[in-house]
């Protein structure tokens, strides 16, 4: 049987979570020994439809299967039918499809979603505000693109499980440092930044979480040091990035979203070489760093010091 070969097309290459993705794909690549091709779509949907109909359409190195986590809030149905269509297995990372099943019944390849459970990373998110913010406050609240399956999910979750007396002001970003650091700076540029009490700021990942502090930074001296305490909380968790942030106290907590590409190339290498059954859609749960009990204990600690 030839070497395996796998597509990975990936929405950026500046976010700490899609380099996680890009990272674990080729170490499963080389642990399993098939080969692995990673693309980036800069954020660009039309772009990263064009990049996937370019292989699918490739009769020379066609790969047996491609995964994509989508760019935009469309995860290219017409696509992944010519992909099947031409004996290609498709795998969609973080984005709910309605399309799988009937490709399934349709077409003898594998074909799969796997993802985290954004709501349940909403959910933990809306239980560390109220940890962080026992007696109530006002939040700033950055999320994903307005197309973006993963960030409607994760904000339901936030408002399910957030006390009502926690108050949300939201804007939006586009998962990467740069454009959180972009549209926080403007805000702040307002009349009704400089009028608003913010006692938290929760972002939908990790860079944006690292773009909003880099916006803080850079305010006039006389307001600086008012919004740099502010506590930051973000989303991912990668261990080098988040998590490294949240033991030195840059972020006061994060998420862990463990990466899934990895777990795609396993279970693609396990049908294609196996036959083994594959799942329509496989979910990942994520983790509070550090735990709900130790951020509650943490800013109960913190109260009784600023009460003292």
């Amino acid at each position: 049987m030839k070497k395996l070969s796998f597509l990975v097309s990936l929405t950026n290459n500046d976010n700490d979570y899609q380099q996680e993705q890009a990272a674990a794909a080729e170490k499963a690549a080389r642990r399993l020994d098939v080969g692995v091709k990673i693309v980036h779509a800069n954020n660009d949907a039309v772009a990263q439809s064009q990049q996937l109909l370019h292989y699918v359409q490739e009769s020379v190195a066609r790969p047996d299967a491609i995964m994509f986590e989508p760019a935009g809030g469309t995860a290219f149905p017409q696509v992944a039918r010519a992909a099947a269509a031409a004996g290609i297995g498709w795998v969609v990372l973080n984005h709910e499809v309605d399309y799988v099943l009937e490709l399934r019944r349709t077409f003898k390849v594998p074909v799969f979603g796997i993802s985290s459970n954004h709501e349940e990373v909403g959910k933990i998110q809306g239980r560390q505000f109220a940890a962080l913010l026992p007696t109530g406050g006002s939040i700033l609240y950055i999320e994903g693109p307005a197309n973006s399956s993963a960030a409607k999910e994760r904000t339901a979750g936030m408002l399910r499980t957030k006390p009502a007396n926690i108050r949300v002001k939201t804007m939006r970003a586009n998962w990467t440092e740069e454009s959180a650091h972009r549209t926080v700076s403007s805000w702040l540029r307002l009349r009704t930044s400089q009028e608003s009490h913010i006692d938290l700021v929760g972002a939908q990942d990790d860079s944006m979480a690292m773009g909003a502090r880099k916006a803080f930074s850079e305010i006039a001296e006389s307001e600086r040091a008012r919004w740099m305490k502010i506590p930051v909380t973000g989303c991912d968790g990668m261990p080098k990035t988040g998590q490294a942030w949240v033991r030195s106290g840059t972020l006061a907590a994060t998420i862990f979203i463990r990466p899934n590409t990895d777990l795609a190339i396993e279970m693609l290498v396990e049908a294609i070489k196996n036959g083994t059954a594959l799942p329509e859609h496989k979910v990942t749960e994520p983790e509070s760093v550090p735990s709900l009990q130790e951020l509650a204990g943490a800013a109960e600690k913190m109260q009784r010091g600023a009460g003292a």
